[in-house]
């Protein structure tokens, strides 16, 4: 535990496992108070229990990221359970491996809805909750979207997610330079990890299996090796980047990519 984001609160979307799990609890081992917001309830559920049981404050909301009046009451929940909103993580999403010809404009929207919409109304709708104790810290507030190394790279049978990581990432820059024009102390960063060994990542290699790209073992070889460090990422890799931009050590980046994928985009 440290008191780097003591008195401080946070609302993570899509916390109920994987990198939004990690990072909850690694916001909360800062000090933090989360609310977690999902559609898995008994996970989301059970995520902000064990951050109480280890002497944390969180607790948990059920939450459509596309639903805009959705928003406005997780807002609301974060003000009145725990007096305020200081930082805000943007992390549900979905991925899916499909050739383009076979992806229905249906799958391609439901997509951006999830990815991109919901990024947008999760900003839109924080702004003022954000911007009202942002006076308070040397960095001001927080708002980390988490995109992919897919919003710098291309990749083949994912252009639907292709688009919505690239739009998170040119969204994320837009709104910290909006954010510092209109002086509202709000900090705007991107975090892109790479191939993270959660389920949302076993799924993609599963869906390159069923896809015909190899067994399970040599999508698995495959993934790695795209990673010069020799490893697929953890879920606390992208955490700990979460744990810096929230906090004030990163006082003066603002409409930054943050990397976390083992080397993979360097060459």
């Amino acid at each position: 535990m440290t008191d780097k984001l003591k008195g401080r609160v946070a609302l993570v979307t899509g916390g109920a496992r994987g990198i939004g799990a990690a990072s909850a609890k690694a916001l909360a081992a800062a000090g933090a108070a989360v609310l977690i917001t999902d559609l898995l309830d008994e996970a989301g559920q059970d995520t902000a229990g064990a951050i109480v049981q280890a002497g944390g404050r969180a607790g948990y909301m059920r939450h459509d990221v596309r639903d805009e009046a959705a928003w406005l009451a997780a807002v609301a929940e974060a003000e009145k359970r725990f007096g305020g909103l200081d930082i805000l993580v943007n992390n549900a999403g979905i991925f899916a491996v499909k050739p383009m010809a076979m992806t229905t404009l249906e799958e391609f929207r439901n997509m951006q809805a999830i990815n991109v919409e919901g990024v947008f109304l999760g900003m839109k709708s924080a702004l003022p909750a954000l911007s009202k104790r942002a006076g308070q810290w040397a960095g001001g507030s927080s708002i980390i979207n988490i995109s992919s190394v897919a919003g710098i790279n291309g990749a083949a049978f994912a252009v639907p997610y292709n688009a919505s990581k690239g739009a998170v990432r040119l969204m994320t820059k837009g709104a910290a330079l909006e954010c510092a024009r209109l002086g509202f102390r709000i900090r705007v960063n991107s975090v892109h990890p790479g191939v993270i060994d959660t389920m949302m990542g076993q799924k993609v290699m599963d869906d390159y299996v069923a896809a015909g790209m190899g067994s399970a073992n040599e999508v698995r070889d495959t993934m790695i090796a795209l990673h010069p460090l020799g490893r697929l990422g953890l879920a606390a890799d992208v955490a700990n980047a979460v744990v810096f931009l929230a906090c004030d050590d990163a006082a003066f980046m603002t409409g930054s990519e943050v990397v976390v994928d083992g080397g993979m985009t360097a060459s």
